[in-house]
């Protein structure tokens, strides 16, 4: 009885075992098709990454000014001591003299070549020469990577760089399987002694607490499904497993495997791969790993976030130990090799910066891009764009910005607001001239709180900033007629009453307060509205919309007489766009902010030239120039020169009518910043351009240019200076109180000896008359002046920044 109880036993589990089996393969022929198909379609995605400009070191640059260092640290260079023997490297020799540096490569081309070697020979943070260290030769410039500014992406933003295996050093491979999977070379996906192991640790504890996952087993997961902890996911897991190990090679799951792993946690990065892991935590390339790095990589697999050498390191440096001895037991490392990487301390690249520092800037790009890419390409296809950032004067223009809110706010208690929402803002865009170039972009104090860009998207009235395109217009429109308007051309400053489609507009100066007859630049250093209105009567509406027009501003302009003193909307966008054609000699250029895009293999799929169009002569651009030069100097914008500000440069202020916007646009020969301050719901400012927006400016153009050489500006062709007398605009003479150098179009400058302060015996010109192109006209031309219009106070009676 017992031996057919037995047998009928026996029976029952072949005929089970043999059910189970059908159905095994049943249910693995219906998996396979399926499995097969999105494993050999499987295909990472990658963001589109948008970086910042890369940084141009050259000799006599500051380093310090330039903030090369933090420059480094952000993206994680790695000081050592000694010789740099691998890319990301650097060392600082003794008493700072020189600084030792290994280029990482770029996608493109550089100047010095990709992947270079190189001295910086310093006198205190100044570069003195850059040598290459193979060649030995003196190079005259060096580029230094571009920094990330941000990703597109969809979900999570999975970092990761793909290598091969022969890119691999074998004992990463071996460190791996140590670790993770000693048997992967001889199972067929599925490590049955690990998985009783695994059961028994799960039974012990009453819960899922270790998996027995191979590494096929562990891809399967990664590519296919979730983090689960149930049965059914394991047993999908395994079956998964066979499919992939029946009809793939171990080295194809292999590389698959360690392109795919999650390694850590970057902000909104997840680090995945370990190639993108040995940047993160070593700043090496993979290839450069030490023993003791490898096993640091091998032991973070199983828990990446409790692992983590920058959140526990030594909880990271006990799973190290642990992995080393693994390593030595499996036969890839000898005692003494093992002994030498547990001796060995755990060091880091510092965390690099994981925030977006330009979102305005990045928001600005995006949009750029959205009208080329489609969203999925921009956020699967691993796009890489070069921009025109800046990452320094970036940081600058935010610190300045902020900084200049928060000391407005202080000194001026009534400004604050209850709100977040009705809170003072500003914005500030950096332009660099020659190129359109956008450089920083501030769109407002606190992109947390706000994404609106005020530098693009706010429409705001400019008020006297405008007033430069009213100048330009009356020099260009004159230059040919027998009496041109010159900067020593007198205009009258009082009110009068423009006549336009039945009704009457009378411009009124700041305070009420008028001047009588003044030159051309006195109108403009001290932003006289009624002089200027007086100037655009006789020149006419029409041709300075034109004007504005071709400089850069695209905003409707309407043809009201107000419209001279800026009474219409634009946005600062367009005003840094004109004054940068103003700065570039008459040459408009097409703001830049992609310069390159690349795609995944780092090919090039894009390029964004410099687009240069002269819209302006150049001669009477440098008149407009010269004016403005006076507005720091003498001007409305002189307390530029108090806070400290000394090179030469170029600017207007800017207040609205209701003081519900303050502006400041200026600029040196190689770089301009237009700052915008007030509130999104138009509440009054009750402050004027100079002493809201011209601090924040004058901060950052301090800070934007400390370290690098003063450039004056250069007269073009067509411009002749001359040093005259400013009371009477007549060539200087020794006993000429005051002189100034003052530009002309070239034969239109004075040649006579000043007549108020004549030497005597100076046969000159007795009679006062002028050069030819100089005669006295509508505009009473200085030889004329009265002594009461040659008072020297004119200058100090003048109002103060409007």
């Amino acid at each position: 009885m017992l031996r057919r109880i037995l047998i009928a036993a026996c029976l029952l589990c072949v005929a089970g075992i043999a059910a189970a089996s059908v159905t095994l393969w049943v249910v693995l022929k219906r998996l396979e098709p399926s499995v097969l198909e999105r494993f050999r379609s499987h295909r990472w995605t990658f963001p589109s990454k948008i970086y910042s400009d890369s940084l141009l070191i050259y000799p006599g640059m500051d380093l310090k000014t330039v903030g090369f260092f933090e420059r480094l640290r952000d993206l994680d260079y790695r000081r050592v001591e000694g010789g740099v023997t691998h890319q990301g490297e650097y060392a600082i020799g003794k008493n700072n003299a020189f600084v030792d540096l290994y280029v990482r490569e770029l996608p493109l081309p550089t100047v010095t070549g990709s992947g270079a070697r190189v001295r910086l020979n310093l006198s205190n943070s100044s570069v003195v020469s850059i040598e290459d260290l193979v060649t030995q030769k003196n190079s005259y410039a060096l580029e230094l990577d571009p920094e990330l500014i941000s990703g597109l992406y969809q979900g999570n933003w999975e970092e990761r760089h793909l290598v091969r295996l022969d890119e691999v050093p074998p004992l990463m491979l071996r460190a791996i399987i140590d670790v993770e999977d000693q048997h992967f070379y001889e199972h067929h996906g599925i490590d049955f002694g690990g998985i009783v192991r695994a059961l028994w640790v799960d039974l012990r504890s009453r819960r899922l607490e270790q998996g027995g996952s191979t590494l096929t087993q562990q891809l399967m997961k990664n590519f296919f499904l979730t983090d689960e902890r149930s049965i059914k996911r394991k047993l999908s897991e395994a079956l998964m497993a066979l499919i992939v190990e029946h009809h793939f090679s171990k080295q194809e799951i292999l590389t698959n495997y360690i392109n795919e792993i999650y390694l850590g946690q970057k902000g909104a990065q997840g680090v995945y791969g370990v190639s993108e892991a040995s940047r993160f935590y070593f700043g090496k390339n993979v290839q450069d790993l030490s023993v003791a790095e490898i096993a640091t990589l091998a032991g973070l697999i199983k828990a990446p976030n409790r692992y983590s050498p920058f959140r526990n390191p030594g909880i990271s440096k006990h799973r190290r130990n642990y992995a080393l001895l693994l390593m030595q037991k499996q036969g890839d490392l000898t005692a003494e090799e093992c002994a030498a990487a547990v001796e060995e301390p755990l060091l880091t690249v510092p965390p690099s910066n994981e925030t977006n520092d330009a979102p305005y800037f990045t928001d600005f790009v995006r949009q750029e891009l959205s009208q080329t890419y489609p969203a999925q390409v921009l956020t699967t296809e691993g796009l890489q764009i070069l921009t025109s950032l800046d990452m320094h004067l970036q940081r600058l223009a935010e610190e300045a910005l902020q900084n200049g809110l928060a000391e407005l706010e202080k000194r001026h208690p009534k400004l604050r607001a209850d709100k977040p929402a009705d809170a003072l803002e500003g914005c500030l865009i950096v332009i660099q001239p020659q190129t359109g170039a956008i450089k920083a972009m501030m769109g407002g104090r606190d992109y947390r709180s706000t994404q609106f860009n005020r530098c693009t998207q706010a429409l705001r009235q400019p008020g006297s900033v405008f007033k430069p395109f009213t100048y330009l217009t009356a020099f260009e429109e004159t230059r040919h007629a027998a009496q041109p308007i010159l900067p020593t051309t007198r205009i009258t400053d009082e009110p009068f009453e423009w006549a336009y489609d039945d009704q009457v507009w009378t411009p009124a100066n700041y305070k009420k307060r008028y001047f009588g007859e003044v030159t051309v630049r006195e109108a403009l250093e001290h932003s006289l509205n009624a002089a200027t209105a007086r100037l655009a009567h006789d020149v006419g509406i029409q041709p300075i919309i034109e004007t504005a027009h071709r400089l850069g501003i695209t905003a409707v302009l309407p043809p009201y007489p107000s419209v001279v003193l800026g009474a219409a909307e634009v946005t600062p966008f367009e005003v840094a766009q004109a004054f940068s054609a103003l700065a570039n000699n008459g040459l408009r250029t097409t703001p830049l902010a992609i310069k390159k895009v690349l795609d995944h293999a780092d090919q090039p799929i894009a390029r964004n030239p410099v687009e240069v169009e002269q819209v302006i002569a150049a001669d009477t651009a440098y008149l407009v120039t010269h004016l403005m030069e006076g507005v720091l100097d003498y001007g409305t914008a002189n307390a530029a020169r108090k806070q400290g500000f000394k090179r030469p440069a170029a600017g207007k202020t800017g207040t609205t009518n209701d003081y519900s916007d303050a502006w400041f646009a200026g600029f040196t020969p190689d770089l301009l910043a237009v700052v915008w301050v007030g509130y999104d719901h138009r509440r009054p400012l009750n402050m004027a351009g100079a002493e809201a927006a011209l601090p924040i400016w004058t901060e950052f153009m301090k800070a934007a240019t400390a370290g690098l050489p003063p450039n004056p500006f250069t007269p073009p062709p067509g411009i002749t200076l001359a040093v005259i007398d400013p009371a009477s605009g007549m060539l200087a003479t020794p006993l000429c109180p005051k002189s100034l150098a003052e530009a002309f179009y070239s034969g239109t400058e004075p040649i006579v000896p000043c007549p108020l302060h004549a030497v005597p015996g100076d046969t000159g010109n007795p009679s006062g008359t002028t050069a030819p192109g100089s005669e006295p006209s509508a505009y009473h031309q200085p030889a004329r002046v009265s002594p009461t219009q040659d008072d020297p106070a004119l200058s100090t009676a003048l109002p103060p920044g409007v």
